[in-house]
């Protein structure tokens, strides 16, 4: 069976559908080999294939399709806005073992939305009617698009959707925030209900889902097939089974300090790039850690946040985390929006 054909028949199963959001420099080979581990989401997401001009497909993003260790389907995003290089990429990427082609219509980062790219692309409607009816017809395989609600307004959302009906895609993910809201508190969940009423596609959920029994009201209020999560799986990878857990009514397995430690441990090894020099190193797990932290705690995150040497970081997480004491990891502050974000989720 085909990639495509595994996402399909997920789409047509009676279980919510949990995905791995797709996040720059965050959802790579080594990322999604680590997160596996844990249990997984059913369907990952590649970093998004920078698509202008001449460009081909990244060779570091390819990996996580041609090298996919997880067993399960892998979607490969694009982001860009001319029509015959995201042609030409879409048809490239379908001779790889993808599930589906999609489109990101949602960065919500300034360097990106500035050259009309990503959430950019929500200001210019007719570019996107023109993107979207150019690709479904190149697309063989299923074509998703993942979509913030506006760039300024949610009340934008209204004239979103009968373009998105327009072109037949296969799925549409809503991150439920404009991209000027960037990642601060004011999730539409509602938006994302009209979107799964009014649709024919498929419709997931995207936008702080950080605990079980929350994603089991989300699904149940705003009638989604799936959810995708992107921060919430980086603080807490055994997220996705705990899900799971909590919609067959079984109890919800914490991870104590000790499982957490050890899961900092192996994002360590698995993002060690040889010969890399240690601060450089110690500064990529701060991506992470900036994530993790606001699960353990403030103090934690303040300490980790100021470390610069391999012994200082894993002082600081053996000092907070090696107890057998079980946590929660919901997120402590008030809004993310401080936190040094990764540019796409």
């Amino acid at each position: 069976m085909t990639q495509h054909e595994i996402f399909s028949n997920l789409l047509r199963a009676p279980a919510p559908v949990l995905s791995l959001a797709p996040m720059q420099d965050v959802t790579t080979l080594q990322f999604m080999r680590v997160i596996a581990r844990y249990g997984g989401p059913d369907v990952y997401w590649t970093e998004y294939f920078r698509v202008h001009g001449d460009s081909r497909p990244e060779k570091w993003i390819l990996d996580s399709i041609t090298k996919n260790p997880t067993g399960r389907p892998v979607i490969a995003q694009l982001i860009g806005n001319d029509i015959p290089a995201l042609v030409r990429n879409a048809k490239l990427l379908q001779q790889y073992p993808v599930a589906a082609i999609d489109l990101n219509l949602g960065c919500p980062a300034p360097i990106v939305y500035r050259k009309c790219a990503g959430g950019g692309l929500l200001r210019e409607l007719q570019k996107i009617d023109a993107i979207l009816g150019a690709l479904r017809d190149a697309v063989t395989i299923p074509f998703t698009v993942k979509t913030r609600l506006g760039f300024e307004s949610p009340a934008e959302f209204d004239t979103l959707l009968p373009i998105f009906a327009k072109h037949t895609i296969d799925l549409l993910t809503v991150h439920a925030r404009t991209v000027k809201q960037m990642y601060r508190p004011g999730v539409r969940y509602d938006l994302i209900a009209q979107a799964a009423r009014e649709l024919r596609c498929p419709v997931f959920a995207n936008g702080n889902v950080h605990r079980a029994a929350q994603a089991q009201a989300l699904v149940a209020e705003t009638g989604v097939r799936g959810l995708m999560i992107g921060r919430g799986a980086i603080r807490n990878p055994w997220l996705f089974d705990q899900i799971r857990a909590q919609m067959r009514g079984e109890k919800i397995k914490l991870p104590t300090g000790r499982d957490v430690l050890a899961y900092i441990r192996e994002l360590w090894e698995n993002e060690i790039t040889p010969g890399v020099k240690e601060s450089s190193q110690v500064m990529r797990m701060k991506k992470f850690m900036n994530f993790i932290g606001d699960g353990v705690g403030e103090k934690f995150l303040h300490e980790i946040r100021r470390v610069a040497t391999t012994a200082d970081f894993f002082r600081v997480c053996e000092d907070h985390l090696d107890h057998d004491k079980p946590l929660t990891l919901e997120p402590v502050s008030i809004s993310e929006a401080a936190l040094d974000l990764p540019a796409a989720f």
